[in-house]
């Protein structure tokens, strides 16, 4: 049994080959996609939803399925490790907008009840 090691913390599994993502999650449908498993995302998502993918050794039949590192793939003679490249970089927060307040003269705002009472004129 040989030792494929990408780190400390991951060892690829015999026969399993790597994916290094430089983002993630990754939907399961792109992975075959990407790699040529098959030869476009319906396809992917045709074989995934009759069952024809392993995920961790399990049958998946979600199409968006999350995946990400340490995860496994299986697809007929395709087998595939998912691990995070070590050059990805961590997505950051989006900044909240900062709202601008609306452009009003305070002078000319109106109390509720009369802008009520214009409506009914």
């Amino acid at each position: 049994m040989s030792e494929n090691t990408v780190d400390t913390e991951l060892e690829i599994p015999d026969g399993f080959e790597l994916i290094e993502l430089t983002r993630e999650p990754i939907e399961l449908y792109k992975v075959l996609k990407f790699e040529n498993a098959v030869s476009s995302g319906g396809e992917a998502k045709m074989v995934i939803g009759s069952g024809l993918v392993l995920v961790n050794g399990q049958v998946e039949t979600q199409k968006r399925k999350k995946i990400s590192t340490g995860d496994t793939i299986e697809f007929e003679e395709n087998k595939y490790f998912i691990k995070l490249s070590a050059t990805a970089k961590s997505p950051e927060p989006a900044a909240p907008k900062k709202i601008k307040p609306a452009n009003v003269n305070k002078a000319s705002r109106k109390p509720i009840a009369a802008l009520r009472k214009e409506g009914t004129k």
